[in-house]
């Protein structure tokens, strides 16, 4: 029987109904596989892969290869989004074994969960050649298949947290803007040929590196600026609806994977907000706001939280499946929309060429329009359209991780331009992972429909979560905020610390899988180990304690050896190695809070693009002693809990940040 029907999960239950006898990841799974004497198949995947809804209509929808699934094995399908552990721990054997890695992830294991063939997406022929051949060689060669398991495991359960060195200097982001340099695409932005990633770690980096200036300081936001505004303008952005893709699959930025993933866009926002912080762009204004208002618009849950992505497929009006097809035009149906002259203009705005699939195009705003009032008028009327057609599909859990990460975002945003419902936002989706995600003092990492799944937060949804608790607290002033970033950095100290300066992924309690996952380089989002060590520096500049500024630091050593060859994936510990020389900035504004001086300090404050944490109101250390100055609101700036004569005007604020 299929055992995925009570999955909480929309990826496992998009498999509940195939007539694989599928199993969630647990122990039952494993003792099946012990009593039936046949090895385990791993399939991992999400809502959103294209090629994992490929190979489930070709092979786990299929009933032949149904049946030998099932007369060969035990079938376990697990959620990556859920398990990010199991994803880490596995995935890193398939990359060991084939070099390469990928979803959905295909592992053949042993029933104590030990690798020993691995792959990714199989065509149907292919998979069923796969399947007799792991079951006779299980059958006959049982001792090598038994030692391939056992060598895999040993060569990959070595230390990997690259703990324990010097503490990083001002060299290290030097070295890492050279490092960047060289592998910068100068005519088309970004890092590295195709496909191209957001590098949103890295862009936050060089904005904070361009904000201190040293040396780099013109290469990096060169880089910054080049790349942020040429990701603004490609195919990759929706330029109807706004929000980022997964990835553009060249070079240029031109066509994406359509997959729009809320941890990219949360990211995303946040660093164009950066971007008009530091040089006025009024690009990064308009993407910051516009990607802030999708989250809210197609992500957004009846509880309050985001949801997790939107799938890249999504139905033609012939009923198939088609990657992009949401979002793709023709010259003839922007005619058929707009009108002749209209269609012509969108055309040309757009580039709408047909040089996509059947055709079609994505759309693309190689430069801003001239007719701004046009140009409006046609994007609602086409966005308009578009809202008409189906749309694609939407895991609408809720991860922990994510969610702080877009915290952070909305309400930077909402402060910088006056949006006070991103704000709003932001607090409902706190309050939603405190009352729902927060168990007995630990943290679950998925809800869906206001109830907690059952797996476990890690150290990046502990982490990512304080990191959007404390600049919530920053906007609002609300100090219910920093003392819950507080309890969640309490549980990472306890509960992850590995001993020599880092952190693991999981906690010292979760489930024991062959290897305790730690990787403190970047992916797709900040490393768990990069992400915690920014929250704590923040949170020990609201609070003074050495606890958690040490700890930071220390978290930081794996930045050093990575920041000059491979800085690529060390972009967020760059960018929090930069808040640590920074300070960072300690800045408590004093005041009634509806004073209008009070609001412009606290304004003033925020938009500091010098890394900075804000305190406002009361409720932290960092406010105690804070007063007024002669019946006036005033500003304190501060390092370490040192502080510099209080400032009553902003031109006097202003100078004190950007003196440092």
């Amino acid at each position: 029987m299929n055992r995925l029907k009570d999955a909480t999960s929309p990826y496992l239950l998009q498999h509940a109904d195939n007539p694989v006898h599928w199993f969630p990841w647990g122990d039952d799974a494993f003792e099946e596989a012990r009593r039936r004497d046949v090895p385990i198949l791993l399939s991992v995947g999400y809502s959103a892969c294209h090629w994992c809804h490929v190979m489930a209509h070709e092979s786990f929808e299929d009933p032949a290869t149904a049946r030998m699934m099932n007369d060969l094995f035990v079938s376990v399908k697990v959620d990556r989004e859920e398990r990010p552990d199991v994803d880490a721990v596995y995935m890193e054997a398939t990359q060991a074994m084939t070099g390469q890695g990928g979803w959905p992830m295909t592992v053949f294991m042993t029933p104590s969960g030990e690798p020993f063939y691995c792959g990714t997406y199989f065509p149907r022929a292919h998979f069923q050649q796969l399947l007799q051949a792991v079951s006779q060689t299980w059958r006959d060669r049982r001792d090598e298949v038994l030692a391939q398991g056992q060598k895999v495991v040993g060569a990959l359960t070595g230390a990997t947290g690259l703990g324990g060195g010097a503490a990083p200097s001002e060299e290290v982001p030097a070295a890492a803007v050279r490092g960047l340099a060289e592998g910068y695409d100068r005519v088309r932005g970004g890092f590295g040929t195709s496909p191209k990633f957001p590098p949103s770690m890295v862009l936050e980096f060089l904005l904070r590196r361009a904000a201190r200036g040293g040396e780099g300081l013109e290469t990096a936001l060169e880089m910054a600026d080049a790349t942020l505004t040429a990701m603004a303008r490609g195919g990759m952005y929706d330029q109807l609806g706004g929000g980022f893709a997964r990835y553009s699959v060249d070079a240029a930025w031109v066509v994406p994977h359509f997959e729009k993933m809320l941890y990219d866009n949360a990211l995303l926002a946040r660093v164009y907000a950066h971007w008009w912080r530091l040089t006025g762009a009024e690009e990064g204004r308009r993407i910051a706001l516009e990607t802030c208002d999708w989250m809210l618009t197609d992500l957004r849950t009846a509880q309050g939280g985001l949801a997790s992505a939107l799938d890249a497929d999504s139905e033609t009006p012939e009923g198939r499946h088609e990657e992009g097809a949401y979002y793709v035009w023709t010259p003839e149906q922007l005619t058929e929309v707009l009108g002749a002259d209209d269609g012509a203009y969108a055309v040309e705005l757009f580039e709408v060429t047909g040089t996509f699939e059947h055709g079609t195009s994505v759309l693309q705003l190689p430069r801003p329009p001239d007719d701004r009032e046009r140009y409006a008028r046609v994007r609602a009327a086409l966005l308009a359209a578009r809202a008409r057609r189906v749309p694609p599909g939407r895991d609408d859990k809720v991860v922990a991780a994510w969610n702080g990460l877009a915290i952070a975002a909305l309400a930077e945003c909402g402060a910088y331009f006056d949006r006070p419902d991103l704000v709003e936002a932001a607090i409902e989706a706190a309050r939603l992972l405190r009352d729902v995600h927060w168990r007995d003092g630990r943290l679950r990492r998925t809800s869906r429909e206001g109830r907690a799944g059952d797996n476990v937060g890690v150290l990046e949804d502990y982490a990512d979560l304080a990191e959007g608790l404390i600049a919530l607290y920053g906007v609002t002033g609300d100090a219910a905020h920093a003392a819950f970033a507080g309890e969640l950095l309490d549980v990472v100290l306890d509960r992850f610390a590995d001993g020599q300066g880092g952190f693991f992924d999981t906690a010292d309690d979760a489930e024991r899988l062959w290897k305790r996952p730690q990787d403190p380089t970047d992916n797709a989002t900040p490393s768990g180990q990069f992400a915690a060590a920014g929250a704590l520096l923040s949170y020990a500049a609201l609070t003074g304690s050495a606890r958690h500024r040490d700890a930071a630091a220390a978290a930081l050593a794996p930045v050093v050896p990575l920041a000059e060859r491979h800085a690529r994936f060390a972009g967020w510990g760059l960018a929090v190695v930069e808040a640590l020389l920074a300070g960072p900035l300690e800045v408590a504004i004093a005041g009634p809070a509806d004073d209008p001086r009070t609001r412009e300090l606290h304004r003033t404050a925020l938009l500091s693009p010098v890394p900075a944490v804000v305190a406002t109101g009361d409720g932290v250390p960092l406010m105690e002693g804070r007063t007024p100055v002669d019946g006036r609101p005033a500003a304190y700036v501060c390092r370490e809990f040192t502080c510099r004569m209080p400032v009553t005007e902003t031109a006097a604020l202003q100078k004190e940040l950007t003196t440092g």
